[in-house]
């Protein structure tokens, strides 16, 4: 048996909802592999806010670092909104993927099953599109230096710099392409080199990066159009490597190809552990109410077994048993005709059910 040490931060909102029903999946799995787990909970975000006054206590900042792997619920809400932006539930997440050197984020977008009829797309449009969005994640605009709100010539200024070095365009320049390399190598790299320079050296870096990857197929394009085709023809689209920010528009934008965002998983990689989150937000609208859809946390899970264990068949388990489960069973988010509405809970326990059957 491996050992793995878990800690587990279920945030606000839906968070220890979603994340309630992950674990179980993680439990169920992790046996048929001989994997043993060590899970901590620490909070984070608003609900560590309201216990220790900062969205990152050191104890919960401590405990990712001694981890293999952090699992993530949501974080934020309306009720921490008024607060100082530097103690906002969102700088602990920030703060998460910078300490632990997080610096690559990827968002795959797929159509599990007959899901394609929950999108708003046209069926013809999505059916079939599969696409990986590798986003930076501890550069750019989110980060850079100097920023903030201050009064020049008698009225307020807001301010924030991006920019990128050379060594952190390299790097995740070259996970972009290695996992392209286990896809269908074909790259797409997304700036605005038309009227930023610091994506000019982006897109100057990248094609230097693109000549140790001979075999794959690089393209450029600006975020503007990315934004367009994402919804325009999404299955042109493989692997794309982009910019913290537009990273961010572009991964949400690719899961309209989905119908939700309750179906999107996200792994954030580059550091000595990793960390899995649901692409969605903390839904403070549904919170408690059995609501959430818990899929893409669960999918999380799966991300967490592929790059942090190494357990790629692991992944391929939960995939299946979400698919079978999607047959007959759906949340409120992508309810259809034909399908039983079930609630967070429910939809946790059939793909359990769906496990069993594999």
């Amino acid at each position: 048996m491996i050992t793995k040490k878990i800690l587990v931060t279920p945030g606000d909102g839906i968070g220890p909802e979603v994340t309630g029903q992950a674990i179980q999946v993680l439990k169920t799995v992790a046996p048929c592999f001989e994997l043993q787990l060590e899970l901590t909970e620490k909070p984070v975000g608003g609900a560590a806010y309201d216990l220790a006054g900062t969205p990152i206590p050191d104890e919960t900042l401590e405990a990712a670092k001694n981890s293999d792997a952090v699992l993530l619920g949501a974080v934020g809400g309306p009720k921490w909104e008024p607060l100082d932006f530097s103690v906002r539930p969102e700088r602990g997440l920030l703060k998460l993927r910078s300490d632990l050197e997080l610096y690559a984020n990827l968002r795959p977008a797929v159509i599990y099953g007959d899901l394609v009829n929950a999108s708003t797309l046209k069926p013809e449009v999505v059916d079939g599109a599969d696409l990986m969005v590798v986003r930076e994640l501890t550069g750019g605009i989110y980060f850079g230096e100097p920023r903030g709100v201050e009064v020049r010539n008698g009225e307020r200024v807001g301010f924030n710099t991006l920019i990128y070095s050379e060594s952190e365009i390299r790097r995740i320049a070259k996970v972009g392409f290695e996992i392209a390399m286990k896809r269908n190598k074909k790259l797409t790299s997304v700036d605005k080199a038309n009227v930023l320079e610091s994506t000019e050296l982006w897109r100057e870096v990248t094609t230097e990066v693109g000549k140790d990857f001979p075999e794959i197929e690089l393209s450029h394009m600006y975020a503007d159009n990315a934004a367009m085709q994402i919804i325009r023809n999404p299955k042109q689209f493989d692997t794309m490597v982009t910019t913290n920010m537009f990273g961010d528009i572009l991964s949400d934008a690719a899961a309209m190809m989905t119908g939700s965002l309750g179906m999107l998983p996200s792994a954030s990689i580059g550091g000595t552990n990793g960390m899995y989150e649901p692409v969605h937000g903390s839904a403070p609208d549904i919170s408690g109410q059995d609501k959430a859809n818990p899929l893409a946390t669960i999918l999380s899970v799966g991300m967490m077994l592929r790059y942090s264990f190494d357990l790629t068949e692991a992944d391929e388990m939960i995939k299946q048993a979400v698919v079978k489960t999607l047959e007959t069973y759906r949340t409120i988010d992508i309810m259809a005709e034909g399908k039983t509405l079930i609630g967070c809970q429910e939809m946790g326990e059939r793909v359990l059910q769906s496990l069993e059957q594999l």
